[in-house]
């Protein structure tokens, strides 16, 4: 999540998050304001990227934080996001499909 201004200077939030979808496929999205929404469903154009590999998923995903971190510090915002890393995606994953705590 991001935090920062739009371009009239109101507060924004951006989230962006990878998740598995149905039939093995990684999904990449991208939400300006969700907690505006009247749902928290995702909307079919908040995917940025779907595919077969986790490490395009990854890719997306970071270069999509990236380009959102550029430009909050170039509206004075110093605030760092670490990248998705792939330990932190397959951990969940590997609990609830091994069943493991």
């Amino acid at each position: 999540m991001i935090e920062g201004r739009d371009d009239a200077g109101v507060d924004e939030r951006v989230e962006i998050w990878i998740e598995r979808k149905e039939g093995g496929v990684w999904a990449v999205g991208r939400a300006v304001n969700p907690q505006l929404r009247t749902s928290d469903e995702p909307r079919h154009d908040d995917y940025l990227f779907e595919g077969y590999e986790l490490q395009d998923a990854l890719d997306a995903a970071n270069e999509a934080l990236e380009d959102d971190v550029s430009v909050s510090e170039e509206d004075g915002d110093q605030m760092r996001q670490a990248p998705f890393r792939r330990s932190e995606v397959l951990g969940p994953l590997e609990r609830w499909f091994f069943g493991r705590r």
